[in-house]
């Protein structure tokens, strides 16, 4: 989704000047009566004309823990998601399993399935093909 142009704000500004109703404005501009409302609210509360930016930037939580977070993984590889945030709640940071996988995954970090699982998994098969 796309802000309106500032074009179209500066002529639905226009005509609320020239003393045209919102409803008329709205149906002519083919927008909201809605939002005809909150962009004069907008201009006469604060002087703004433009729109807001829309989304933006959101700083992780743990992202300073990256290199803590590296050294628990190094030194127990099997850890998994569960364990990590565990881990991270005794330190006061309470994040959920997928907003942690999603850190992870921007830093590179996998979490593959262990050698030992790997290893009952083909014993398995072989024993069961005797």
């Amino acid at each position: 989704m796309h802000a309106y142009s500032q074009d179209l704000r500066d002529r639905i500004l226009g005509a609320l000047d020239r003393g045209e109703g919102p409803t008329a404005i709205a149906r002519r501009f083919e927008v909201s009566r809605m939002w005809v409302y909150q962009v004069r609210k907008r201009w006469k509360e604060e002087g703004q004309r433009h729109s807001l930016p829309m989304g933006g930037y959101r700083r992780s939580r743990i992202a300073h823990k990256e290199a803590q977070i590296r050294q628990w993984i190094e030194a127990t590889p099997d850890l998994t998601l569960v364990e990590l945030s565990e881990r991270l709640a005794a330190e006061g940071i309470q994040i959920k399993v997928p907003a942690l996988w999603h850190q992870l995954n921007k830093w590179g970090l996998s979490f593959k399935k262990n050698p030992a699982r790997q290893r009952a998994i083909a014993h398995r098969r072989t024993s069961g093909t005797n």
